[in-house]
């Protein structure tokens, strides 16, 4: 089959098909016959920087979600040909991942789906929109009547965030750190310019998901009312950790901070997901397809940065 394979730093220039075998079933894990798949910003991280790491199996197939059919269902649960979405637990760095014809994953991260959303689109579903639920709904506890402050909001997951929250009902004020981004911010209510000090505003968000992560964090937590929750999800900001952060002065008294982790996918949530996507007639956005074999040029793209929205791979 053809795949990525990556053994030491590789822009996206430099990305290229092999020919490997197909991998062979083993107990506990299913062959995935990959129809489409998403790209994301950690396997940027991962070509760029991350796969000189130890812990980074070597050579391996980038890729942490995909779509596709049951090649062969092993001793799951599953049947051959069934639909199939996979995301996470260590898919494209502890084992191989998604940038393949086939995929070998574990059983336990993937998940039967009913749809009828062309691969395309179906593909623009797994781990962004497992993200934005998991941060609205478990990290946030979203409800019809916040108002929900989206920071960072010009990516694909802040695009699924504005989808799901007003398709709840909410009241969405998202922002952007530039300017020529603010008309791709129509769906929400109200669509800001960032320039790191929200909490001077008025803005009277209930509830705010970070997805610029710890360079704005604090500002975001002085940006919510007395009660409000913030969760932090993104990194977009590229700093990775907040240091020498005392809770005590820099938490607002009445404010709470979680996040979302979205390494432990549930069938239950995939299929809340697809049921609410259903109900609300809703269609995941793309910003750019590509076909497999011009994967170069989607890895440009993606390193690029100015695609906007979700990219998607067809194989």
């Amino acid at each position: 089959m053809k795949a990525v394979l990556l053994d030491k730093v590789t822009p996206a220039e430099q990305v290229a098909l092999t020919e490997v075998d197909i991998p062979q079933v083993k107990p506990g894990w299913v062959l995935v016959k990959v129809r489409a798949f998403g790209m994301n910003h950690s396997e940027q991280i991962l070509r760029l920087s991350e796969i000189g790491e130890d812990y980074i199996q070597k050579p391996i197939i980038p890729g942490i979600e995909c779509v596709g059919e049951i090649a062969d269902a092993s001793d799951s649960a599953l049947t051959a040909g069934q639909k199939v979405i996979a995301l996470m637990g260590g898919m494209g760095r502890s084992f191989h991942g998604s940038y393949a014809e086939y995929a070998l994953l574990p059983a336990g991260h993937v998940f039967a789906v009913e749809s009828e959303l062309p691969w395309e689109r179906l593909a623009a579903v797994p781990e962004t929109y497992f993200t934005a639920w998991g941060s609205l709904f478990e990290g946030l506890r979203l409800q019809a009547d916040d108002t929900l402050l989206i920071r960072g909001a010009t990516c694909a997951l802040g695009y699924a965030a504005i989808q799901l929250a007003k398709a709840l009902g909410c009241k969405v004020i998202a922002t952007t750190h530039r300017g020529s981004k603010l008309p791709l911010l129509g769906e929400a209510d109200e669509a800001i310019l960032d320039g790191g000090a929200l909490y001077q505003k008025k803005l009277g968000a209930t509830k705010a998901l970070d997805l610029v992560g710890p360079k704005y964090l604090r500002d975001t937590l002085f940006s919510v009312e007395q009660g409000g929750i913030v969760c932090s999800t993104g990194i977009l900001g590229g700093v990775f950790a907040l240091h020498q952060f005392d809770p005590i002065k820099e938490i607002p008294n009445g404010v709470y901070l979680t996040g979302f982790f979205s390494n432990y996918p549930t069938q239950r949530t995939v299929d809340d997901i697809f049921a609410f996507l259903k109900q609300h007639q809703l269609e995941p956005a793309i910003g750019a397809c590509y076909d497999f074999d011009n994967i170069r040029d989607a890895c440009v793209a993606l390193d690029g940065g100015k695609v906007n929205g979700k990219i998607v791979v067809t194989v």
